[in-house]
């Protein structure tokens, strides 16, 4: 069973993990771009040469280790997300990851110049949800949507 309402755009699961859609996708490819730039450029310079120069063993495994940096810091922003439960939400930013209570959040904000979702909490904090993008277009509309009315369902008193 798939968790795409009919239309393809929506979750049909309110508590599915939201993730971004087009930035996902451009680091991850990006990510391995930088594997391989690295590592065959690494690979395919001059070996040391004692009349010329050149690069030796631990010129290459830095300039690969450079790579795998690239790579790493990619692979984190392609892994941003946030966690919704009935407790609440864990959002895991590009460096930070914060729990938080539905009773903390106050509202949900999706507009202005702000490329991702932010949230007013009760302390007057405002934490950014990244994983809820402008750049997905109507399918991060969806997903903030959806996110406002998890907000609204659980702050509603019992």
């Amino acid at each position: 069973m798939s968790s795409r309402s009919a239309d393809g755009r929506g979750q049909s699961d309110p508590y599915a993990v939201f993730r971004p859609r087009r930035g996902r996708r451009v680091a991850l490819t990006m990510a391995v771009l930088s594997l391989l730039i690295f590592i065959v450029g690494a690979l395919s310079l001059p070996w040391v040469d004692p009349l010329y120069g050149g690069w030796g063993v631990l010129d290459r495994l830095l300039l690969m280790s450079c790579g795998v940096a690239v790579a790493a810091l990619l692979w984190r922003f392609a892994s941003i997300r946030a966690v919704p439960s009935t407790k609440g939400l864990v959002i895991r930013n590009l460096i930070t990851t914060r729990s938080l209570e539905w009773a903390q959040i106050i509202r949900v904000q999706f507009g202005g110049g702000a490329p991702w979702v932010s949230l007013d909490l009760d302390d007057t904090d405002i934490v950014a949800v990244m994983a809820i993008q402008k750049a997905d277009g109507g399918f991060g509309q969806a997903e903030a949507a959806r996110l406002s009315a998890l907000v609204q369902v659980h702050s509603r008193p019992r």
